[in-house]
């Protein structure tokens, strides 16, 4: 049995099929499984475990020969690296009481004397694994050209966000940036390689590049040409300050990640390929591949994170998603809150503050959109692809989660979803409205800043208002 312990990150998201394909049993943890249920992931066994939670770690590993250690907390804000700490010792710990036999953790590539707190903590996670009985593989990696890759959706955004940037000297920093399929094989291969035990080994692509190289080479691909100004007095700390306003990378990891671009990254790969022996593929050659499997909806992520159909099949919109929501408990069972739910639009309204549906509506209208020109297919039944006004559903699970895309005119892609379930005490109901955004460019992220306190109002009217709905109908 394999543990990719994180399941519901980026690597363990895309580990996962990669060791399923490979033949071997598998089992998967998050904090929330929901989040690893939306996956679908045939013969998967799912567990929610948190290394925070000692007793949670049992279960998860009993009767694991390999688990991958795929945590870290650096969108968590300033106290990340202690809770990284405490989690690895709680993880490694445990590991130790359950037999487990090798534990396989992808850090990142340290440069000589770092001063990032991300680096200095990723480094420290491996050396808490290390103290305890487990044989520990590291191995560490750093740039990865793939959909959804922090670092490689930054270059994206960008790319297809600027069309002169004005950086730092960061941008000439040398890397050897690895495409994820190369390290998805070496992740799944090394855990049965005896020499590799105990063992830090470097992970790197054949080409050593800046990033300003990759920045060029992804605009190439996509025919965005990029021009490109450096500025000295721009340090990456300094640079990281206004990334929330060109890329939709959650901010305190984009932040996390620039800061440590100061150095070089070259990994000395030499060791890990003799181990591994297999061709890898170039710089040009990854981001093809990632570009490739964007379009063709190859993303193991959940729908309104890295889905194209969730972009409007536009991969420059960004890959991650802001988003805005609120929640409300009520009375009324979940099924009788999902029913109320499933009648949004058309003659029954948006359950709150409809005038401001209106206006945005009316706004869609006047640019040509398709608002006020089309109506429910039925007043109380949906089912996928029904049109609601100026939204289609593109994903309904009866009784629990109803997800609309928005199909009006706007600098970006919207994904409008209701998540219904029992109250937290096991009595009646908590519904759940968020707003999903991926932004196209930097209008898009100025529009969603604008709307983001409208967001939060209707939210909250909405979701109280369906629960007063359901409750008076029951």
């Amino acid at each position: 049995m394999r543990l990719v312990f994180g399941a519901s990150g980026y690597i363990g998201s895309n580990l996962v099929p990669a060791l399923l394909a490979a033949g071997h049993r598998v089992r998967a943890t998050a904090r929330n499984v929901e989040v690893l249920e939306a996956r679908q992931w045939d013969g998967v066994e799912l567990v929610q475990a948190d290394a925070l939670d000692p007793p949670s770690l049992a279960r998860a590993l009993d009767g694991v020969e390999v688990a991958y250690y795929l945590v870290h907390s650096m969108a968590a804000g300033s106290d990340f690296a202690a809770i990284d700490r405490r989690a690895a010792e709680n993880f490694a710990r445990a590991a130790a009481e359950a037999g487990v036999r090798r534990i396989v953790y992808l850090g990142g590539l340290i440069p000589p004397n770092p001063r990032s707190q991300h680096l200095l903590s990723r480094a420290e996670t491996g050396e808490v694994l290390r103290r305890f009985p487990v044989p520990v593989t590291e191995v560490r990696a750093g740039m990865i050209i793939g959909p959804g890759s922090a670092a490689y959706e930054v270059i994206r955004d960008l790319v297809n966000h600027l069309p002169v940037m004005t950086t730092p000297s960061w941008v000439r920093s040398r890397s050897t940036p690895i495409a994820l399929p190369d390290l998805l094989a070496y992740l799944v291969a090394i855990a049965d390689v005896q020499d590799a035990a105990g063992r830090i080994l470097d992970a790197g692509g054949p080409d050593a590049v800046t990033y300003e190289a990759i920045m060029r080479c992804y605009g190439r691909l996509v025919g965005r040409p990029v021009r490109i100004i450096a500025v000295p007095v721009l340090t990456p700390r300094l640079s990281s300050y206004w990334l929330r306003f060109v890329t939709s990378v959650p901010t305190n990891v984009a932040r996390a990640l620039v800061e440590g671009l100061e150095h070089d990254f070259v990994a000395d790969d030499a060791e890990l390929r003799r181990l591994v022996p297999r061709r890898l593929m170039g710089l040009e050659e990854a981001i093809r591949a990632a570009i490739e499997a964007d379009s063709r909806h190859e993303v193991a992520a959940r729908w309104v994170e890295g889905a194209i159909a969730c972009r409007n099949f536009h991969p420059e919109y960004g890959f991650y998603a802001k988003r805005a929501g609120a929640d409300a408990d009520g009375p009324a069972s979940p099924e009788a809150v999902f029913d109320v739910v499933c009648t949004i639009g058309g003659d029954a309204g948006y359950f709150f503050a409809d005038s401001m549906w209106s206006i945005r509506r009316a706004a869609d209208w006047l640019v040509g959109g398709p608002s006020y020109r089309r109506k429910r297919r039925h007043p109380v039944e949906l089912r996928v692809g029904d049109v609601v006004d100026s939204w289609r559903v593109i994903a309904l699970e009866p009784g629990r989660r109803l997800t609309l895309l928005m199909e009006m005119k706007a600098p970006g892609a919207g994904v409008l979803e209701f998540l219904v379930k029992p109250g937290p005490d096991g009595t009646g109901s908590r519904v759940n409205a968020t707003a999903y955004w991926h932004p196209a460019g930097v209008l898009g992220l100025l529009y969603w800043y604008v709307l983001v306190p409208a967001h939060l109002f209707l939210f909250r009217g909405l979701t109280r208002s369906l629960q007063r709905r359901a409750a008076s109908s029951g």
